[in-house]
């Protein structure tokens, strides 16, 4: 089973604004079809985990409405949660490992996706639980933000391409603090 980090980033290294807002990756083209889209990710994928903002930003932007995805969620959160009718929405704190080994027999030998956001993708990586980061950058730089992942790691890349406005970069983890237990180096 592999667990993905897979965000879009813009070319500076963010993955939202310092208010959280992601319109600037919503305003590039896509091909739905294309190599490395969402689309054929989330087919892969059994349990999402996510920050708090993340999940925020997914209610507001039509999650109330209609929840989007039909796989639980784990959201990392010291709040109370909203939880959409229909939704296997679950608040967890704390510690990644037990959290992911839930999530591991919840995804029933499917994929493991860190949504977002990179502070939280960098616990899974400090525990040496991420094995690969998935990457769209947007041809846009936003100067300050969320950071794409604020850990030190060595990475491998396994495969890129061209999709539409997006460059997208498949890695493979090969150490941090958890995958090797030091910073590389």
């Amino acid at each position: 089973m592999t667990t993905y980090y897979y965000t879009a980033s813009s070319l500076d290294g963010f993955i939202a604004t310092p208010d959280h807002s992601l319109d600037w990756l919503l305003s590039r083209s896509i091909d739905d079809a294309g190599p490395m889209h969402y689309s054929a990710f989330e087919r892969t994928i059994g349990a999402i985990a996510m920050g708090a903002s993340t999940y925020a930003w997914l209610l507001a932007h039509g999650g109330r409405e209609k929840w989007p995805y039909e796989r639980p969620v784990w959201v990392f959160t010291h709040r109370a949660l909203e939880v959409p009718a229909g939704a296997d929405v679950r608040a967890v704190e704390g510690d990644v490992v037990p959290v992911h080994r839930e999530m591991t027999a919840a995804a029933e030998e499917l994929g493991i996706w860190v949504m977002g956001g990179g502070e939280l993708a960098g616990r899974f990586a400090d525990a040496g639980l991420l094995d690969e980061v998935w990457v769209q950058f947007a041809p846009v730089t936003l100067g300050a933000g969320s950071p794409l992942l604020p850990r030190a790691l060595e990475l491998e890349l396994v495969e890129s391409a061209r999709n539409v406005d997006f460059s997208c970069a498949r890695y493979r983890v090969l150490s941090g603090r958890g995958a090797a237990g030091r910073l590389p180096g």
